[in-house]
């Protein structure tokens, strides 16, 4: 800019030029602005050919210059997605795509090959040397490409005489015209083709006496954002969509409304320790654990039923395959006319319709899952088994594994249990309820015919648990003696409480980590395969 506005405002310390030496200075400016015009989606004629080489078809690929990623124009030719290019296109037809160039071959000097990929798709694009359309330079150019680079393709449709085995679209593209909008570096910290490597690969390669490169768990959190991009996280991640979509819309179809509940709290909002503590303006505050008691006073501010879909915070140090300290929570609260069972019912049917959907709609993205994660489909029932607490116990005891019957189930005893209830009803998908009131929240309701089990439930995908639920206290003097009874100081839920004094209606509710439901149902082995960026006690970024 500095050039510009010296040429537009001239100093008069300026030397004055010749007539004959600034005509020879304007048309030297007038060819530098012609090339550049010819080139303006286009590498320097230095990287693309020979010095002193020029090419008379150098507007025809290139690096887009900057300036023209400013938004300086608007679409022109419209952009046509690689997943929807197809044999039953019209052949010989003009389609522009923009993806990544996944690999790059060059076949001597006259041809390469580049496979680009957008949104999980691929399709092979052909470059090929033809006076008057496409140079050698080009074909140079296009060589030169490093892999995972944004490459704009314009060319024309053909359907080749044989199958393409290293694209799935089965149509080519004849490239005139290809442009590099983001170029990536020459060396990537991980290989995609690493990266989407499954473990019988690598095996089976060791086996062979050849070793392949693992791309271990911290190195792929590391570089996040290459390792989203493999067939299998991009299907992992279209499925997580899937279920928060299928998560609302099946709620919004039965009445309930969303809400959004602040994160910000005083006190905690399950009690114990395990909160994020900070301070707010000089008071003491926490992260929400859960939205638990702002969706209930939404309850009783007469919404009937209510759910949120948003982040939950949990400080507890576990160094495990399924906690984090940042998940994504999938929460329900309800009006209950007369049993805590309207709230199962509501789990059953709305999981029932997720997992049919998912089988649907998500086929492609599961395949993708499969091939590099492999795993069983999840079995489930029409209408979802149902155990009491006492009954599941029962089952573990008879199978020679003894616990405390008003105690938790640790991990390893769920997952026991899982695999009883597979073997005797056929079902990796089951709700265990009436639980003891001990291992539950203060909030949960007793039982009316035993005060030491609850009227709440645990909702479990292939033996480990992703749901829990209960109808809750919503009598204000009771609420108070039972959060006494479980330490919490009564002071720093005021409000909370408060709210039940005005009239409530007996209600219920559960919640779901809509990560752990991801990794169940495709089998996979730790959750944090399926947050996109994870939170866990020895992870902050990226």
């Amino acid at each position: 800019m500095a050039s510009s506005e010296a040429d537009a405002h001239p100093s008069e310390e300026q030397p004055k030029l010749s007539k004959k030496a600034a005509k020879k200075e304007e048309a030297k400016l007038e060819k530098l602005r012609r090339r550049l015009e010819a080139s303006s989606a286009a590498v320097s004629s230095a990287a693309a050919s020979p010095p002193g080489d020029e090419d008379p078809l150098a507007a025809s690929y290139g690096e887009v210059p900057l300036s023209d990623l400013q938004s300086k124009e608007e679409v022109g030719e419209p952009y046509t997605e690689v997943g929807a290019l197809s044999e039953e296109m019209k052949e010989a037809r003009s389609v522009l795509v923009r993806g990544r160039a996944q690999a790059i071959r060059a076949v001597g000097k006259k041809m390469a090959f580049v496979v680009v990929r957008e949104k999980g798709f691929t399709v092979q694009c052909v470059v090929t040397e033809q006076e008057g359309s496409v140079s050698r330079q080009m074909v140079k150019f296009v060589a030169s490409l490093n892999r995972e680079s944004i490459v704009d393709v314009h060319g024309t449709l053909t359907v080749p005489s044989s199958p393409i085995k290293g694209a799935s679209q089965q149509v080519e593209i004849q490239v005139n015209r290809l442009y590099c909008v983001s170029k990536a570096l020459p060396t990537l910290p991980i290989n995609l083709e690493d990266a989407a490597r499954s473990e019988a690969e690598i095996d089976k390669a060791l086996q062979a006496g050849e070793q392949l490169v693992r791309v271990n768990q911290d190195t792929r959190l590391n570089f996040r954002v290459l390792d989203i991009r493999t067939p299998a996280n991009q299907g992992i991640f279209r499925i997580q969509s899937q279920v928060s979509n299928i998560f609302r819309q099946f709620l919004l179809s039965e009445g309930f409304i969303e809400i959004h509940t602040p994160k910000l709290i005083a006190g905690s909002s399950e009690g114990g320790s395990a909160v994020f503590k900070l301070d707010y303006k000089g008071r003491p505050a926490c992260l929400a654990q859960s939205p638990q008691l702002h969706k209930q006073m939404s309850i009783c501010g007469d919404f009937g039923r209510v759910f949120e879909i948003g982040p939950v915070f949990r400080a507890e140090d576990s160094y495990t395959h399924r906690h984090l300290c940042e998940f994504t929570g999938l929460d329900v609260e309800m009006e209950i006319k007369k049993h805590y069972f309207e709230v199962m019912d509501i789990v059953d049917q709305l999981f029932v319709t997720m997992f049919d959907s998912l089988n649907v709609s998500c086929k492609k993205e599961l395949e993708a899952v499969g091939r590099q994660y492999p795993f069983e489909p999840l079995k489930y029932s029409r209408k979802t088994l149902r155990l009491t607490f006492q009954e599941g116990v029962q089952m573990l005891k008879d199978a020679g594994v003894e616990i405390d019957p008003l105690g938790d189930l640790s991990t390893e005893v769920e997952r026991k249990l899982g695999q009883l209830v597979l073997e005797k009803y056929g079902t990796e998908f089951y709700i265990l309820h009436r639980y003891p009131l001990a291992v539950r929240p203060f909030y949960t309701m007793p039982c009316y015919d035993n005060p030491a089990y609850s009227n709440s439930f645990d909702v479990f995908i292939r033996g480990e648990e992703i749901i829990s639920g209960a109808q809750r206290v919503h009598v204000p003097e009771f609420l108070a003696k039972r959060a006494e009874a479980c330490g919490i100081d009564v002071k720093t839920i005021e409000t909370y409480i408060d709210s039940f004094r005005y009239g409530a209606p007996p209600h219920g509710g559960f919640g779901v980590g809509l990560e752990r439901v991801i990794m169940l149902f495709c089998g996979l082995n730790n959750i944090r395969k399926t947050s996109l960026f994870p939170r866990d006690p020895l992870r902050i970024s990226p």
